[in-house]
């Protein structure tokens, strides 16, 4: 049977969309994929999100013998063009099942409606930006994924390829362990703390949940400076910072979450979640509601594992070590507090400034997600 394409344009169509990986990974085919909680998937994709301000999308099923079998998002930023004078549209929210024509049709479609908008280069996935998920996995099939980290089959990188698109850029997670009754940091990390302490007067303290958007604000000015030169970086607006942040706000891991401060100025922050994963994974409807949310409280001081989802030093202060004494307090709080590790994910593979010190710390790399891109004018992807 043909492949048949359809754009979304109904609140039904809508909820197919969200549910679609749900049907595609049953828990005996697929015991590694973690489902997405839908309220949050619901959140990014509804216009009212602060990200859309500033970019628009379309979404499309595929469908064959009238099953779903298919989706993916077609997005145009214009504050990234605008940030990087381009001309790039994003394609997102990529699911299939293994079947190349599905795929071919979906990435068509996709660049189909981008060309339209005057673009000239389908990347991603985004979804729906940088900022947030993004890329295919395409190592560590066989560990869970941390929260808010893509797992995929590894079909989905042949299905990528032989519809034409290349590699652009690979992700990286990093684990850092405490565990083991005779544990020490690496010596390398502890020589270069030492020589930072030296120094002059770095101090940490917890992100302050009573004045919380005052430290949101903190955290936006340095996450844009920190990030500002690196691949693909498109900065936040306030509003769309602190809408993810108020998000995150009842998720961070307290003790995990603190910003280090040099001589009394701001110079870096760390945000970590706990891994919310070790028990979404065995709650794999995606809904908090009715029993969901219970099972995350009641679960969660039971988490061994973390995440570090947001980590930025201003570029001013990179020279002074803050990045090893980030690391060194999460592994000493960690520590204290009976916590297996953390991952640090996900890290540009062609940022040396952070992935070489993470390597010289003795952080393990532990999955690899990849980012696709396709010209537009590709003879494959044609209008007919």
């Amino acid at each position: 049977m043909s492949v048949v394409v359809q754009e979304v344009t109904s609140k039904g169509d809508r909820e197919v969309f969200i549910d679609l990986p749900f049907r595609l990974f049953p828990r005996d085919a697929f015991p590694n994929w973690v489902p997405p909680l839908r309220v949050s998937v619901r959140d990014v994709l509804a216009p009212s999100h602060p990200f859309w301000r500033e970019a628009s999308c379309a979404l499309f099923l595929a469908k064959r013998a009238g099953v779903v079998v298919g989706r993916i998002a077609a997005i145009e930023n214009r504050a990234h063009n605008r940030f990087h004078d381009d001309q790039t549209g994003f394609f997102g929210f990529f699911e299939c099942a293994d079947d190349q024509s599905v795929a071919d049709a979906l990435f068509k479609a996709a660049g189909d409606w981008l060309r339209r908008k005057g673009l000239r280069t389908m990347l991603g996935p985004m979804n729906p930006g940088t900022n947030y998920e993004c890329g295919l996995l395409v190592e560590g099939f066989e560990r869970r994924p941390q929260f808010m980290t893509a797992w995929n089959p590894p079909y989905y990188d042949t299905l990528c390829h032989a519809a034409g698109l290349t590699k652009a850029q690979d992700l990286l997670a990093f684990w850092f362990s405490v565990e083991g009754a005779n544990y020490e940091p690496p010596a390398y990390l502890r020589r270069l703390v030492e020589h930072t302490q030296s120094r002059g007067r770095v101090t940490f303290r917890d992100v302050d949940m009573a004045h919380y958007d005052r430290d949101v604000d903190l955290c936006w000015e340095m996450y844009n400076d920190a990030w500002e030169r690196n691949w693909g970086f498109v900065p936040m607006t306030r509003e769309e910072f602190l809408h993810s942040a108020m998000d995150m706000k009842p998720l961070l891991a307290r003790g995990f979450s603190f910003i280090a401060s040099v001589d009394g100025t701001p110079a870096g922050f760390c945000l970590a979640l706990p891994d919310y994963n070790e028990t979404l994974q065995h709650h794999r409807s995606g809904r908090l509601l009715p029993f969901g949310l219970l099972r995350l409280l009641w679960h969660r001081s039971r988490w061994k594992g973390l995440r570090v989802f947001a980590l930025g030093v201003r570029r001013s202060y990179r020279a002074r070590g803050v990045l090893a004494l980030f690391a060194h307090e999460l592994m000493r709080r960690g520590r204290a507090s009976g916590r297996s590790g953390a991952e640090a994910s996900w890290l540009l593979e062609d940022n040396t400034m952070i992935v070489k010190p993470m390597r010289a710390m003795g952080a393990t790399p532990t999955m690899k997600w990849r980012l696709y891109e396709r010209a537009l004018t590709d003879p494959a992807d044609a209008e007919p």
